[in-house]
C-alpha cells in the first residue's frame, strides 16, 4: 500500500472510534492490504494516540489458541499495542458503551522486569525478564461491522484491542507451571468456559518469545514494567452493561470485571 493509503485507513478506523459506529473491513476497501500493510496502519493509529497523550504500557498477542482463531477464522497470531487508557480497575465499574461490539477472554498477564529485544528471544530468555503474573481479563473490541475480519482487519484495528483488567495478586513464575494453570469464566454468575495455560501456543512464555522475536526487527522492544497478554485461554464472550465477569484460575487468583448498569 502506498503511505496515504495507510493513511486513509488509519484514519476510517480512528473515525469509527470517534462516531462509535463500526466500519466495512478494511480489506473491502483496501484489497491490495497484506499483513505487513495492516500493522503500518495500527502503527498510525498508535502513533496519533500517543501524540493526543497517551502512553504506550505494554502489547497484547492475538488469537493466539486454536479456540480463539477457529471463532475469528484465521490461522495465526497477531500483535497490538497496550494504551494506558486501555487499563481499568477490578471491581470498578466499566462502561460498555465505550467500546465498539465488546467480548472479554480470561488470560495470564506478564510484567516484565527487564527489556526484551528480538530477535533472537529464547524461553530462557522470556522467563528472565518477567517480573510476575497476574490473572487478567482483555476486553476485546472491533471497529469492523458485525466481527466480519480477515487477519488483515483484526491487526489493523489494534488486534482488536479495547481494554484490560488486571488481577491484584502477583505470583512468580517459579511458583508455577503456565501450561497446567485451569480457569473458570462466569459471565453474571454463571459458568460459560474453561480452559488451560496450555491452549495459548502450548504454554504462554511462548507467546510472550513469539511477540518479542516479531516485533524486535520492527524496532519495537518489550521494556521493564511493561504488561503482556499472551492470548486468551477460552473463547471470547459478548459483554454489555450490567455484566459482571470473574475468571478464577486457581493458586494464580482471580480477577473481576464489572461493566456499569
Amino acid at each position: 500500500m502506498e503511505t496515504q493509503a495507510v493513511r486513509d485507513a488509519s484514519a476510517r478506523l480512528l473515525l469509527a472510534y470517534d462516531k462509535g459506529e463500526p466500519m466495512a473491513p478494511v480489506i473491502e476497501s483496501f484489497p491490495e492490504a497484506t499483513v505487513a500493510d495492516a500493522y503500518r496502519i495500527q502503527q498510525e493509529q498508535v502513533r496519533e494516540w500517543v501524540a493526543g497523550g497517551d502512553v504506550v504500557k505494554g502489547h497484547k498477542v492475538g488469537l493466539a489458541s486454536r479456540a480463539m482463531q477457529e471463532q475469528m477464522g484465521v490461522d495465526q497470531p497477531d500483535y497490538g499495542h497496550l494504551l494506558a487508557g486501555m487499563f481499568h480497575l477490578e471491581h470498578q465499574p466499566i462502561d460498555a458503551g465505550s467500546f465498539l461490539q465488546p467480548r472479554i477472554e480470561p488470560e495470564i498477564a506478564f510484567v516484565l522486569g527487564r527489556r526484551l529485544t528480538g530477535p533472537g528471544v529464547t524461553v530462557a530468555d522470556a522467563i528472565r525478564a518477567v517480573d510476575f503474573v497476574v490473572p487478567a481479563l482483555e476486553i476485546v473490541a472491533s471497529r469492523i461491522t458485525d466481527w466480519k475480519i480477515s487477519i488483515v482487519d483484526t491487526i489493523a484495528d489494534n488486534a482488536s484491542s479495547g481494554g484490560v483488567v488486571l488481577g491484584s495478586k502477583p505470583t512468580a513464575l517459579s511458583d508455577v507451571d503456565l501450561r497446567l494453570v485451569g480457569c473458570t469464566l462466569q459471565l453474571g454468575g454463571e459458568l460459560v468456559a474453561t480452559g488451560a495455560g496450555a491452549a495459548v501456543l502450548g504454554s504462554p512464555i511462548n507467546a510472550l518469545v513469539w511477540l518479542a522475536n516479531t516485533i524486535g526487527p520492527l524496532g519495537i522492544d518489550l521494556e521493564p514494567g511493561h504488561v503482556v497478554l499472551p492470548g486468551s485461554m477460552t473463547r471470547a464472550y459478548p459483554v454489555r452493561a450490567g455484566d459482571t465477569v470473574v475468571a478464577d484460575m486457581g493458586a494464580l487468583g482471580t480477577v473481576t470485571a464489572v461493566f456499569a448498569e
